[in-house]
């Protein structure tokens, strides 16, 4: 028989949460030293519960929990603070990090440089930084956590990308010169590839295309997932228009 864990204090947050029965919720959590889990915080819905205040979203807390099963059960939540709740079009670019989170992580994989991401893009989305460039990381982040990474720098043949050229990105293969390109491939600029293995986003055609990128390579993986793709993209198509005059 499986012995009970518990966890004490551990970083966290939560990405989304439900209601239990009368009084609870169940919470979905990413943590840095569990990765994603289901907890239930038993009476977090009573009027008078000191939890109602601290179990927020973009929030960093220190969690504890113990239990032997896929849904522990909440012992402590403490508020560290420190971080500003993301406001207007932050506010829906943090709950698709979230979204993303909870579509294609699984469960109680540990990823403490996806946390660290994590974190990053929420203070960068609180404190107004331009929003595209904070997505995009994220989400190549994200992807090379799950096995996915993205060689940006090299063609398949392991030719260097020249910024005069073009080329052509294929799902689950890589990068092809742009005259080879089929039909279903991603066409990109060699600046943008560039652009995006240096992490800058200065172009409008670098934000346009790495954004058309990403959109492909996230939607390979999202059918699949046994969640409620529908309101995923509808957050997508509102990240599409300008916010503050910058694409997101």
């Amino acid at each position: 028989m499986a012995q009970s864990q518990r966890v004490d204090l551990t970083e966290g947050f939560v990405l989304h949460h439900y209601p239990w029965r009368e009084t609870s919720l169940i919470l979905e959590v990413f943590s840095r030293e569990h990765g994603r889990l289901s907890i239930v915080a038993r009476g977090a819905r009573r009027p008078g519960s000191a939890l109602r205040g601290v179990l927020l979203p973009f929030q960093p807390l220190l969690l504890s929990w113990y239990g032997k099963h896929e849904l522990k059960t909440l012992h402590k939540a403490e508020w560290v603070g420190g971080v500003r709740f993301p406001a207007g079009h932050a506010l829906i670019c943090a709950y698709y990090l979230n979204e993303l989170l909870l579509a294609l992580l699984p469960k109680e994989d540990a990823s403490g440089e996806l946390f660290d991401h994590y974190q990053h893009a929420l203070h960068a989305l609180s404190h107004g930084l331009e929003q595209a460039p904070v997505l995009r990381q994220f989400e190549q982040a994200l992807l090379s956590e799950l096995g996915y990474g993205l060689l940006l720098s090299h063609t398949v043949e392991g030719l260097p990308v020249e910024a005069g050229q073009r080329y052509a990105y294929r799902l689950q293969h890589g990068l092809y010169p742009a005259r080879e390109r089929q039909r279903d491939d991603i066409p990109l600029d060699g600046q943008t590839l560039l652009d995006l293995h240096d992490g800058h986003y200065e172009r409008a055609e670098t934000r346009q295309q790495a954004l058309a990128l990403m959109r492909r390579l996230l939607a390979s993986l999202l059918p699949e997932r046994p969640l409620a793709t529908r309101e995923l993209f509808r957050l997508l198509r509102q990240l599409d228009e300008p916010a503050n005059g910058r694409d997101a």
